[in-house]
């Protein structure tokens, strides 16, 4: 079984709760038994999280010499000048443990037409802020908002679009389903 989640702000890639944490975790979400999250999300991200009960996949997905793409929308503080998205696509930003490889980086016009966040997202009235894309073959930890914030734009909101061709589309926020054979091929290719 291959689960798409649409995972809200607020919560854990994991079923147990962290003792002291305001985050909840997978388990408040009616998830069928026996499923495990394929990568992770960290909790102040949203979006395309899979699951499974099949054994093998997290390696078959996250393995960069696999190279399943992802694509993440990020809401920037800031407007990125072309020279600053070049600079992300390019990759070899040093992000202090690691060098990121090359992605694609774009300005996202229109912005998407997402739901509010809750909380949502701290706006100052001074600063504009602008929605980007940034397709990776790697997945590090918070390595979207390191790679934002190490060329002067950091990120304000994080949503994960799409994972292989498999997007999150219109999966309202907190819900799941099953994917179909099909779907399971566009994410696996």
């Amino acid at each position: 079984m291959l689960i798409a989640f649409n995972k809200p702000y607020g919560v854990l890639s994991q079923f147990t709760p962290e003792p002291g944490s305001r985050w909840r975790p997978l388990a408040d979400f009616g998830l069928p038994p026996g499923v495990y999250a394929l990568g992770r999300l960290d909790a102040d991200s949203e979006g395309l999280l899979l699951l499974s009960d099949e054994p093998g996949l997290n390696s078959r997905l996250l393995d960069p010499r696999h190279g399943h793409r992802r694509e993440y929308w990020a809401q920037v503080e800031g407007v990125p000048t072309t020279d600053a998205l070049a600079r992300l696509a390019a990759g070899g930003i040093d992000l202090g443990d690691y060098r990121t490889l090359p992605c694609l980086a774009r300005r996202l016009d229109p912005a998407p037409n997402l739901a509010p966040r809750n909380p949502p997202i701290r706006v100052r009235k001074t600063v504009p802020d602008t929605w980007i894309s940034l397709e990776l073959s790697e997945g590090k930890n918070r390595q979207v908002r390191r790679m934002t914030a190490a060329v002067g734009h950091p990120t304000l909101r994080l949503l994960r679009a799409r994972i292989g061709e498999f997007p999150l589309g219109g999966l309202p926020s907190a819900t799941w389903r099953e994917l179909t054979a099909s779907e399971r091929t566009s994410v696996f290719g």
